[in-house]
């Protein structure tokens, strides 16, 4: 920019002194001397039009002559000793932790409160805040407390806490948070709040609960195969393979950490939580991106096995395309305006009442399988979602449009509540789709529990864990899991007859037994 400058430099200057000349020339004599305003406005002009572009040529030539100068520091400043002796900026100073705060004005965006956890993943802190047991063939979680945290939201701002609990979390009445903020559960900004506090802008909140997860199959995670780059895994039924809704410490990934000791695992595919079966994790983000470039290619091979009703026929495809309903459930149904899908089928084996099928799913949806299952007319037997009664006597074979889906996804909500509240089954609705997230899951972090609730037999550690001295669950008294007696789900009531068999890709095939429900002479208790 310097040369180019100072090549224009002489254009510059003759320009200057022509378009002067101009002016005085095209302005007759007596003009000037008769009206000395309108010599200073012409003269202004011109001096308005050259100076500014006088100026930037100049400093263009200066910044030229200090570069040669300065010979191969390129892109760097010349650093004055003036400056060099200036002290910290402004800016500097307002940040530096010695400083006064003052607390009149805020231009500047600032956190009052920092949460002290800022790690990605699981670790082995989180794996210590409970204990888990086996008990009816059951895996089981004693209830612990767990801090809930987040920034204040922007539609928060400017309300209380307590309207916003109100109007946003509907999980408990008004009441329960009443007495939570009372009991010192909620803070914000590490200091417990007031039923009246407003919240501002970079506020942080802490909510303390006292959770109980659902219990799920005991069947131990097997380890199919470990290298430097995978693990892969036989995945059982009833198991969400990262933590949602209320599972946590009863998920695949947990269930790895403090069993296996794995950490920071890359899920490559997906797997409902009632499905079992195959399930691979890269220990690497190369190896991640390589698998997930053959899925995504369609380069992978995948095989499932499944139970339907009645008897499939030799072999059968769908190609229906898949649309996920927006509805808490997350129902899924064959639709011309979902995304593109396609299953193949074979019959292995049919033992007069329901049939053994063999299933190729090409693409990758969400339920995909159950969901060409049922719109062919052969749901899998015990499918909570796709084979209840709520969808006629036919199971909705062919597709359901219109008005009659709307009754039937509020049937199966109503369906799903009652079976929740009996506490027999947990729900399907625990996100089939959790496995979407293509990197280590990222969970709310959480901090030390400082306060100590009166509760007699109860404790708050260090690590947000709650265990009483003889190893019994605790009480909290404003738990409503507590205050309810639920009766456990049998084993066979968290399994759904859906199995991941095989996976194959290129340079590489894992495959898993088949369950026992597959076997040829296998009869429904």
């Amino acid at each position: 920019m310097g040369r180019i400058c100072t090549g224009l430099f002489p254009l510059w200057y003759h320009v200057s002194r022509n378009f002067r000349t101009g002016i005085f020339r095209s302005v007759p004599t007596a003009g000037l001397l008769g009206s000395r305003g309108r010599t200073d406005t012409i003269l202004n002009t011109r001096k308005n039009l050259t100076e500014p572009l006088g100026r930037w040529l100049c400093t263009s030539v200066a910044m030229e002559e200090t570069l040669r100068k300065g010979g191969s520091k390129k892109g760097k400043r010349e650093t004055s000793d003036s400056a060099e002796q200036a002290g910290p900026s402004k800016r500097a100073k307002m940040d530096s932790p010695s400083a006064p705060k003052d607390k009149s004005h805020h231009n500047y965006k600032h956190k009052v409160f920092e949460p002290t956890r800022k790690t990605v993943g699981f670790d082995q802190v989180m794996f210590n805040e409970t204990k888990s047991y086996i008990e009816n063939g059951l895996r089981k979680v004693h209830p612990y407390f767990f801090t809930f945290e987040a920034f204040a939201k922007g539609r928060w701002l400017g309300r209380t806490v307590m309207d916003v609990f109100r109007s946003e979390f509907r999980a408990h009445p008004p009441e329960h948070y009443e007495q939570a903020i009372k009991m010192g559960r909620l803070k914000l900004n590490g200091e417990c709040v007031k039923l009246d506090t407003v919240l501002k802008d970079n506020d942080f909140m802490q909510n303390t609960v006292h959770r109980h997860e659902p219990p799920v199959v005991a069947d131990p995670v097997e380890i199919v195969e470990e290298n430097d780059d995978l693990v892969v895994i036989n995945k059982p039924a009833s198991m969400p393979v990262h933590p949602c809704g209320g599972y946590r410490h009863n998920s695949v990934i947990f269930i790895l950490g403090k069993e296996h000791g794995f950490q920071n695992l890359h899920p490559i595919h997906r797997l409902d939580r009632l499905t079992s079966g195959i399930l691979i994790f890269a220990k690497n983000l190369e190896t991640k991106q390589r698998l997930d470039a053959q899925i995504k290619g369609r380069e992978v091979k995948k095989v499932y096995l499944a139970r339907v009703m009645g008897e499939f026929p030799e072999k059968a495809e769908c190609d229906g395309p898949i649309f996920a309903t927006k509805h808490k459930l997350g129902v899924c149904r064959v639709c011309p305006d979902g995304k593109p899908a396609k299953t193949s089928f074979e019959r292995v084996s049919f033992n007069g009442k329901s049939s053994v099928v063999r299933c190729y799913p090409e693409t990758g949806r969400t339920h995909q399988i159950r969901v060409h299952l049922q719109y062919l007319g052969y749901p899998i037997v015990n499918d909570p979602l796709y084979n209840s009664p709520v969808w006629g006597t036919e199971r909705g074979k062919g597709g359901i449009e219109g008005l009659h889906l709307n009754e039937i996804l509020q049937k199966l909500v109503k369906e799903e509540t009652e079976k929740q509240l009996t506490g027999a089954i947990p729900g399907d609705n625990a996100q089939a789709t959790e496995t979407r997230s293509s990197g280590p899951e990222q969970s709310p972090s959480e901090h030390n529990l400082d306060s100590q609730d009166s509760v007699e037999g109860a404790k708050v550690k260090s690590q947000g864990v709650t265990e009483s001295t003889d190893d019994s669950s605790t009480v909290d008294p404003i738990c409503d899991d507590c205050q309810i007696s639920r009766r456990d789900p049998t084993p066979k009531e968290l399994i759904m007859y859906l199995h991941a068999l095989s996976y194959e890709g290129e340079g590489w095939s894992y495959k898993t037994p088949p369950p026992t429900w597959a076997s040829d002479d296998w009869t429904e208790d």
